[in-house]
Parts: C-alpha cells; sequence; structure tokens
C-alpha cells in the first residue's frame, strides 16, 4: 500500500515525492476515500502511445492514462504520464512546466476519487476540481 513513483527509459521529474504523496491523500480524503497502491509511470511520448494503443486502442499521444483498480472508498491505480506531452501543453497554455506536472499529477488522483472529463460538461468540473487541489498543494 502507498505511492510509488516510477519511470520507463527517462529521467525521474524534479519532484518531491514525500509532499506529492500526502497531497495526494489529503485530495482523496475531500471526496471520502483513502489511498491504497497509487503508481506513478513517467514516461515518454513514444511509450504512452504505445500504452493508449495497447490497452484503449486510442491512436494518439496524451499526457496522462489512469488504469483505475479502485474498490469502495480505497483508491487504487497506475497513472501513466508522458512528461513529453505535459511540457508541450505547458508551453501551449503558457503555465510552468512544475505547474502543469502536479496538475496532470493529481488529474490521475480525481478520476480515482470518481471525477470524469469526457462527458458533456465534465471538463469544466475536473479543471475546477484541479484548481481546487492545487490549491491544497500550494497551502501545504
Amino acid at each position: 500500500m502507498g505511492i510509488t513513483f516510477n519511470t520507463e527509459g527517462i529521467a525521474m521529474p524534479t519532484i518531491d515525492q514525500r509532499r506529492i504523496a500526502q497531497w495526494a491523500q489529503d485530495v482523496a480524503a475531500t471526496y471520502g476515500k483513502r489511498v491504497g497502491t497509487i503508481n506513478y509511470i513517467f514516461v515518454d511520448d513514444e511509450r504512452i502511445l504505445e500504452v493508449n494503443r495497447q490497452f484503449l486502442r486510442h491512436d494518439y499521444y496524451t499526457d496522462i492514462i489512469t488504469f483505475d483498480y479502485t474498490q469502495g472508498r480505497i483508491i487504487s491505480g497506475d497513472l501513466y504520464i508522458s512528461l513529453d506531452t505535459v511540457r508541450s501543453n505547458a508551453e501551449q497554455l503558457n503555465v510552468p512546466y512544475a505547474r502543469e506536472l502536479h496538475r496532470v499529477i493529481i488529474h490521475g488522483v480525481l478520476h480515482l476519487c470518481g471525477i470524469n472529463d469526457k462527458g458533456p460538461g465534465e471538463r469544466e468540473v475536473m479543471e475546477a476540481e484541479e484548481d481546487r487541489a492545487l490549491e491544497i498543494l500550494f497551502q501545504l
């Protein structure tokens, strides 16, 4: 049980793993959830494309793929994050890379907590929840 940070073929991003783990637990608690096992896997664009094709039958790059193993109130999952796409998104949105990376890191936790972003109006809800979660981080 717990939160792990792993890489596949790339260097580990410069993040405060202990602080992020606490943040993820704090955010989950706001939804009445507890963290079981969450594995962050940081990859490049080519690897996330492979994962997207193999498991989801999608043929495009993305910033995060969340595999949800949640049972009841205990959230668990594997979260693949493409640092290449995070960097591209940060540049396109004109936001600091670190902020975009933290947004994507918590995006996966929010999915595990039951927040979706594919249906009508859901993206706006997800973005509001990401902003709320980022405020929690910056208060730690």
